[in-house]
């Protein structure tokens, strides 16, 4: 399949800049990949109960609406052929996907940090709360405990409360001073102060503690309870899930793969731009959390100027600067509120499991030098994930850098490997 304009990822960043392109070239052939079933992102993602609505419908109606935009939903990218080419595998086999130009808009993920009972089954993310419930998992009437730190606490909260689940706390890490001082700060965007004050009416009865973390999930087969510090205080609650997660981490993956220039943004690794939303490379170009966790109005307008770049329309990309300057302050912001506190990086215990995938606790990885090092001798890093959830820990908590992933990016059929052999 070849491509004028091929964009990776069909979050905001993704769609818009697929609008934009379509709609300034009504000629040029635009191509979206995006491995969930349905177009959205985290942040508007789709499933039996939750259909899009308001702006993200009206931006997918017009999508539809171009005959030259194709959407190939429930695909991923699983490594690079060459010369302006892709592989990427469906439910139905391997694609080769060939682009002029190319826009990376894979968004982010979660950062998982290790305590004592994390891997218990109940035990998730934030954001991976939200995609359960969004995707038919059942939660009415039970007990929920959110943790860790951002507005994403509130999201998923009002994401599990609307389908009848009881948040018994949401417990932020940040000191009460510092969340204020970016509450206040929310009126230099007024989309994002009513955004904060809808959810803070609607979870107005549910406590809201601040320099505060979780220690410790209790349980046997499952989480049954959770232990919270709290200034000086410990707190046992009874909970039948806990969603913790401290923050994001962009996916760099594909970038890194390109040889586009990773750089470190908000103590995290992010694919490095210029102002045209271009990467070191000529021909690709990269929007939304991948460059840098800002929220979805910042990456809806880094897509929609990563587009027009991409057409060579630097005026109109030009134009669009002072918002998206609006809402990298928003960004500098929210990181700044939302550090996180060094006592995190003491939770794990000899014996806690730091990577699920191969199963090492945390006492094996720390006795080495290196990330590298502890991949060799551990296999930490080596599973299915790839060190997404645990490369990201022992960066947080040993100060170790990651030296990237090798294809595939994600686990692959040998069908799909073999295609590419001969292509």
């Amino acid at each position: 399949m070849k491509f004028d304009i091929l964009i990776i990822g069909a979050g905001p960043a993704g769609l818009q800049a697929a609008r934009t392109a379509a709609d300034a070239d009504h000629v040029a052939r635009v191509g979206i990949v995006d491995d969930n079933a349905l177009p959205g992102g985290q942040i508007w993602r789709q499933g039996p109960r939750h259909r899009a609505t308001g702006a993200a419908r009206e931006l997918l109606d017009a999508l539809r609406a171009h005959g030259n935009v194709t959407i190939l939903s429930g695909t991923r990218i699983v490594q690079a052929l060459g010369e302006r080419r892709l592989q990427a595998e469906s439910a139905t086999g391997a694609i080769a996907l060939e682009y002029g130009k190319l826009i990376v808009a894979s968004g982010a993920r979660e950062r998982f940090l290790p305590f004592p009972g994390w891997t218990l089954p109940g035990v998730t993310g934030a954001g991976g709360l939200q995609a359960l419930v969004k995707g038919g998992t059942p939660v009415r009437g039970e007990r929920i405990v959110i943790a860790g730190s951002g507005p994403l606490l509130f999201a998923a909260a009002a994401t599990a409360r609307a389908q009848g689940a009881h948040i018994v706390a949401l417990v932020e890490q940040a000191p009460a001073h510092a969340v204020s001082r970016f509450a206040t700060g929310l009126v230099r965007t007024p989309a994002k102060l009513m955004q904060a004050l809808r959810l803070r009416f609607d979870l107005r009865a549910t406590p809201y503690w601040r320099d505060a973390y979780v220690t410790e999930a209790i349980g046997e087969t499952r989480v049954t309870q959770v232990r919270i510090r709290r200034g000086g205080q410990t707190i046992v609650l009874d909970c039948d899930r806990l969603a913790c997660a401290y923050g994001l981490v962009p996916n760099t993956q594909v970038g890194a793969a390109l040889d586009c220039g990773i750089d470190m943004k908000n103590d995290a690794l992010a694919i490095a731009v210029n102002d045209w939303q271009q990467t070191s490379r000529d021909d690709i170009y990269a929007a939304g959390e991948c460059t840098g966790v800002g929220g979805m109005e910042l990456a809806a307008v880094e897509g929609r100027i990563a587009a027009y770049s991409a057409l060579g329309k630097h005026e109109a990309a030009r134009a669009l600067f002072a918002e998206r300057e609006r809402y990298r302050q928003f960004a500098a912001r929210l990181h700044a509120a939302f550090a996180l506190t060094p006592a995190l990086r003491t939770l794990a215990q000899p014996d806690t499991t730091f990577c699920r995938c191969e199963d090492v606790t945390f006492g094996e990885v720390a006795r080495h030098a290196s990330w590298r090092d502890a991949k060799l001798q551990t296999r930490c890093g080596m599973g299915p994930c790839q060190g997404k959830i645990c490369g990201e820990a022992a960066a947080f908590c040993l100060g170790w850098s990651q030296q990237g992933q090798r294809p595939p990016f994600s686990p692959a059929r040998i069908d799909t490997l073999m295609h590419a052999g001969k292509s």
